[in-house]
């Protein structure tokens, strides 16, 4: 495995842990994450090697900038594939971008499936179909408010083993 691989399972494995705890990820984290991989990339590449992973750094880090607009993922995660982007260079970065969106589609989808709110919605539409009955099964005003979310990493973290170990 390339050192460049290793430093970001090991960066992944950190915000991971950040991520789960506090849900979310320093900002210490991600800086020196990528102020190191740009002074990486400059020593072991030159001048050549600092462009590519200024170019991974845009290129982890726009997308998700798009997605945290949309409230699709935090701003530690946007900071983290820009960080990310300066280790592994644009070609990488966007395919662990790819594969952590499909893990978190699905891990979404069975975090949606278990929610008791949802669960009820589909169980009431059933009722009109079915003559089924389903006694308090609506959510209540609180529980409609309250945002579903999940630890971005919880699909990134997969997702860098699948890229880069398996």
């Amino acid at each position: 495995m390339a050192m460049t691989s290793m430093a970001a399972l090991l960066i992944v494995a950190t915000a991971l842990i950040t991520d789960i705890r506090a849900m979310r990820i320093p900002n210490v984290l991600t800086l020196t994450a990528c102020v190191v991989g740009w002074l990486y990339q400059g020593i072991a590449a030159g001048w050549a090697g600092l462009g590519l992973a200024l170019l991974g750094t845009a290129a982890g880090f726009a997308p998700l900038l798009l997605m945290y607009l949309l409230r699709g993922v935090g701003a530690g995660d946007v900071k983290l594939f820009g960080a990310l982007g300066a280790w592994l260079g644009t070609a990488a970065v966007f395919e662990l971008m790819c594969v952590s969106i499909i893990l978190a589609g699905i891990i979404g989808l069975a975090v949606l499936i278990c929610y008791r709110p949802f669960l009820s919605r589909c169980l009431n539409v059933l009722q009109g179909w079915m003559w089924l009955r389903v006694d308090g099964a609506g959510p209540s005003d609180d529980e409609s408010r309250k945002r579903l979310r999940f630890p971005f990493m919880l699909a990134v973290a997969p997702a860098a083993l699948i890229c880069f170990v398996i």
